[in-house]
C-alpha cells in the first residue's frame, strides 16, 4: 500500500478527520469564493451551522453550469500567483470547465493517484506508457505525476499514433498501459492483427476517462493477458484520483481523506443509505486552489463501507452504471449505453467496437445498434448471420425491455477514437 496509515485507517478516526476537514473547507469556501458566500447568505446559512455530516445536506449543490458561469477563474479561492497549474475540460458543449491547483493541490493529487496505481498492483519496477492526451485534459498529467510519485518509469506517449504506441510498448518492455477502455481495446485489436501481441509485456491496464463494463474488462484481460483496473475522477473536483479498483475488483476505493462522497436521490433531495443507487455528489476536503462543495457528478453509482478483502477500510463505490445526462429515453423506457455494452462485450462472435444510433421515424423513437463481427467470413453466411442477429436482439430485449435494430458490419469498419469515445448518435436532436 502506498499510504497504509490512510488506506487501513479505523473508520471512526476517518470520520473525525473528514468532519474536521469538512468544517474547515466550508468556512474556507465561504470566506474565499464569492459564489458560495452569496449562496449561503441568500438562505441564511453560515459556516458555523455545519456541525455534522447531516448538516452538509443544507448546502446547495454545485453544478457544471456554475463552473461555466464563473469561467475562467471565478471559483478560485486563492490569488492567481498561488495557482501553479490550470487544467480544463474540452468545452464541447460550451465554455470549458477550468480547475486551478496550488503546489499543495498537485502534491495531494499525485498522492491520490499513486495510491490508486498501487491498489491496482503497480510497483516502482513497472514501466508505464501513458496513452491519455497531454495538455489541458487532466488525465495525462494527473497519471504522469502519480506514476512518478509511485517511483515507476513513465513513457509519456500521449494519445494517437497507434503504430508508434505499439512499437514503444514492445521496444521499451512496457508493463503497464494507461488509456481509455476503448483505446486500450483498439491497441489490443491492432497488436493482434499485426501479430505482435505475444511480444508485449503488458501485465496491467489502468483505465479511466470513460465508464466501462465488467465485460469490457474481461475482454481486455483475454486479449492482453493483463489485469485491467478502472479509476474514477472528474475535472471539476481535480481530475482522476477520486477512486480506483484494487486487485479484488470489488468496487473502487474512494480517497476519503481528500473527498467526501454522498449518494443522493436528486429528485427527492435525499441522501441515500449504504448500498442504495443514486447520483454521486462530491465535496473536496483538501483543495486550496478551487474548493468544491457538493458537486453533482451526474454519475449513477452506490457505496459500501464494508472493509475490503484487500485490507483497505476506505469506502468503495460500484462501477458507474451510467450518467443521468447520457440516459436515453426510448419509447418511455430508460436505456443506458452501458447496458448495451454489457450484452455486446459478452458475445465472442462480436468485435469490441459498436455504435448506438437513436432516431425518430413517423413520430416513434428507434434504436439501432451497429456492431462489428469478429470474423468477416460470418457476413457471407446468411443463415449464421441471421441467427446471430436474432440472438443479439433477444439478449438486448431481455436487458432493455424494448426491441432494437441490429446491424452487423465488417471488422475495423467503425471509426476508432484515440481519446474519449462517442458511442451514441442521437439524430432526434437534429
Amino acid at each position: 500500500m502506498f499510504s497504509p496509515e490512510i488506506e487501513t485507517i479505523d473508520r471512526k478516526a476517518l470520520k473525525e478527520m473528514q468532519l474536521e476537514r469538512l468544517k474547515y473547507t466550508v468556512r474556507y469556501a465561504y470566506e474565499n469564493v464569492p459564489m458560495y458566500r452569496e449562496r449561503f447568505d441568500a438562505i441564511g446559512l453560515k459556516p458555523e451551522h455545519i456541525k455534522t455530516f447531516k448538516d452538509l445536506e443544507n448546502i446547495p449543490y454545485t453544478t457544471k453550469d456554475d463552473l461555466r458561469d464563473h469561467y475562467p477563474f471565478g471559483l478560485y479561492a486563492v490569488p492567481m500567483k498561488k495557482i501553479i497549474r490550470i487544467h480544463a475540460s474540452s468545452g464541447t458543449t460550451g465554455k470549458p470547465i477550468t480547475c486551478g491547483y496550488t503546489r499543495r493541490d498537485l502534491d495531494n493529487w499525485s498522492t491520490c493517484l499513486a495510491r490508486l496505481l498501487s491498489m491496482a498492483g503497480a510497483t516502482d519496477e513497472d514501466i508505464f506508457q501513458i496513452s491519455f492526451g497531454y495538455g489541458l485534459f487532466t488525465g495525462g498529467f494527473g497519471l504522469h505525476y502519480g506514476v512518478e510519485k509511485l517511483g515507476a518509469t513513465v513513457v509519456p506517449m500521449s494519445s494517437g499514433n497507434t503504430e508508434r504506441q505499439l512499437m514503444l510498448m514492445k521496444d521499451f518492455g512496457v508493463t503497464a498501459l494507461i488509456a481509455t477502455p476503448s483505446y486500450a481495446m483498439y491497441l489490443g485489436e491492432t497488436a493482434k492483427r499485426e501479430g505482435i501481441l505475444q511480444d508485449l509485456k503488458v501485465r496491467l491496464i489502468c483505465m479511466g476517462a470513460e465508464a466501462s463494463t465488467a465485460e469490457t474488462h474481461e475482454s481486455l484481460q483475454h486479449i492482453f493477458n493483463a489485469f485491467p483496473t478502472e479509476n474514477y475522477g472528474l475535472t471539476e473536483v481535480g481530475g482522476p484520483g477520486v477512486a480506483g479498483e484494487c486487485r479484488e475488483k470489488a468496487g473502487m476505493h474512494i480517497n476519503e481523506d481528500m473527498f467526501y462522497p454522498e449518494i443522493v436521490n436528486i429528485e427527492k433531495n435525499k441522501v441515500l443509505s449504504e448500498g442504495e443507487e443514486g447520483e454521486m455528489v462530491l465535496t473536496t476536503l483538501t483543495k486550496e486552489g478551487m474548493p468544491i462543495l457538493r458537486y453533482r457528478t451526474k454519475d449513477i453509482t452506490s457505496i459500501t463501507y464494508e472493509p475490503c478483502k484487500c485490507g483497505r477500510t476506505l469506502a468503495r463505490m460500484s462501477r458507474v452504471k451510467g450518467r443521468t445526462d447520457d440516459m436515453l429515453i426510448i419509447r418511455g423506457v430508460n436505456v443506458f449505453p452501458s447496458q448495451i455494452e454489457s450484452v455486446l462485450m459478452g458475445m465472442e462472435e462480436l468485435g469490441k467496437t459498436y455504435e448506438i444510433i437513436v432516431d425518430r421515424v413517423n413520430y416513434m423513437d428507434t434504436l439501432e445498434v451497429k456492431v462489428e463481427v469478429d470474423d468477416a467470413n460470418l457476413l457471407t453466411d446468411y443463415s449464421k448471420l441471421e441467427e446471430l442477429v436474432a440472438k443479439i436482439k433477444h439478449k438486448l430485449r431481455v436487458v432493455l425491455q424494448i426491441d432494437v435494430k441490429v446491424k452487423l458490419v465488417e471488422p475495423f469498419s467503425i471509426k476508432r477514437a484515440e481519446g474519449k469515445v462517442k458511442r451514441v448518435t442521437d439524430l432526434r436532436k437534429k
